[in-house]
């Protein structure tokens, strides 16, 4: 058994009100701020500075002209600074960038030290030049779950001007103690319309879930829904912004997603296992973008692979990233290649609220030494016995006995759907 030391951060939006004198004083910051920020990436992208060099060639400059401005303001521009340079070369570097350098429109200003602020008795107060203004929140369950959960607030303070209002982002940050036994893995496979999961114990899988989370299906679905909405018209109009924002595409993905992770952490912990899932960097997506269609592509591009990972990266879990490279095309069980698969629609009946109702799923199946297999599965135990097989051997069942794993076909939103039983009732009394 393996014990692994995680930290997870936990950002949270806390919107907060404030007097006319503090609003002010706020206003006055983050134009100073903005003014700054200019500078410092500009300089920052030409030379490729640090924190450091930063600090080292703006600090008497900002001090004389803002010496009404807290230090750590000025040191949180640096920051600020450097994420930005750092996040516009990389854009420049994949020809994504329109500009020769960045532009500052929007600011957050940053509050680098827990000296300058601090929060007590639901008011959060902040050290400004006419000294301590203060800002009153409501009732916020998830500000109260961090505090009095075991977590730790940050030195890091960020805050925003929205109208009257000043969004205010704390950050929190807990230690975990993860234990995991390295022949337990979760393999996880992502797919179009589902994420196939593989449970091993003890480097033998056990058991397989489907997860239909159709987020190939809710992405075509929208953007014949978007094509519709902008027909013919400007999407920069206030009237198609409007119906563009009430979709809520990017809500219910990513709620999906949420609830996949959630599964899967739940998996993982219950058997102190690895999660293992097959990672589709950026460039692997471009290059499975070229020579296709736009609706192809633009499918290809919101495959959520990368989201997934960021979701369960930040669960109390271990996790290991592993190449997809052919973990379809490979025969699990003896390492030959698969030659074709055929493609197959079965319905099953699930039990629901209030009815039993009928899903159709469509596979792809083949069969290899006596064996059914289907695709996404096939895939999802290959991305598993890359991590537990070092030397690349095709083991995924013990060597003796017979075996036997069905598939368990998983809803996000309410688990695995146990197994159906139909009955049929024959009513012979008539009512009046």
């Amino acid at each position: 058994m393996e014990k692994l030391l995680k930290t997870l951060t936990r950002t949270v939006a806390v919107e907060c009100y404030a007097n006319r004198y503090a609003r002010r004083a706020l206003r006055e910051i983050e134009t100073a701020y903005k003014d700054m920020l200019k500078e410092i990436v500009e300089y920052a992208v030409e030379h490729k500075a640090s924190q450091s060099t930063l600090h080292r060639v703006f600090y008497s400059r900002f001090r004389e002209r803002y010496p009404w401005l807290p230090t750590r303001v000025v040191k949180g521009a640096y920051r600020d600074a450097v994420r930005r340079a750092k996040s516009f070369r990389e854009l420049k570097k994949r020809g994504r960038a329109y500009t020769d350098k960045p532009e500052v429109r929007r600011v957050t200003v940053t509050y680098s030290d827990s000296q300058d602020w601090r929060i007590e008795n639901g008011v959060i107060k902040l050290r400004t030049h006419v000294g301590w203004i203060e800002l009153h929140y409501g009732n916020h369950k998830q500000l109260h779950r961090y505090l009095y959960g075991g977590w730790k607030l940050a030195e890091e303070l960020k805050f925003k001007l929205v109208g009257r209002r000043v969004m205010v982002y704390l950050t929190f940050i807990k230690h975990f103690e993860v234990e995991c036994d390295p022949g337990n893995a979760v393999a996880v496979d992502v797919n179009e319309n589902n994420v196939t999961v593989a449970l091993f114990r003890n480097s033998t899988l056990t058991e397989a879930y489907r997860v239909e989370t159709g987020l190939g299906r809710l992405v075509i679905a929208y953007s014949e829904r978007m094509k519709r909405v902008t027909k013919g018209k400007s999407t920069k109009t206030r009237e198609v912004r409007k119906k563009l924002s009430k979709l809520r595409e990017r809500k219910r993905k990513l709620d999906v997603l949420r609830k996949t992770a959630g599964f899967i952490e739940k998996l993982a912990t219950e058997n102190r296992a690895v999660a293992v899932i097959g990672n589709i960097d950026r460039k692997a997506k471009e290059k499975m973008e070229r020579d296709k269609s736009s609706k192809l592509r633009h499918r290809i591009h919101q495959w959520s692979v990368s989201t997934l990972i960021k979701l369960l990266e930040e669960k109390p879990v271990h996790v290991v990233r592993v190449s997809e490279r052919s973990s379809s095309s490979t025969e699990p069980f003896t390492g030959a290649k698969v030659k074709s698969y055929t493609p197959l629609m079965i319905r099953i009946a699930v039990k629901g609220v209030k009815r039993v109702r009928v899903v159709k799923l469509v596979l792809r199946v083949t069969r290899v030494s006596e064996r059914a297999l289907e695709r996404d599965v096939v895939g999802a135990i290959n991305v598993g016995l890359r991590y537990l097989n070092s030397d690349g051997s095709p083991v995924a069942l013990g060597s003796t006995g017979t075996h036997e794993v069905r598939v368990k076909l998983v809803n996000p939103h309410r688990g695995p759907t146990p197994l159906t039983e139909l009955q049929v009732f024959t009513n012979t009394t008539k009512y009046r």
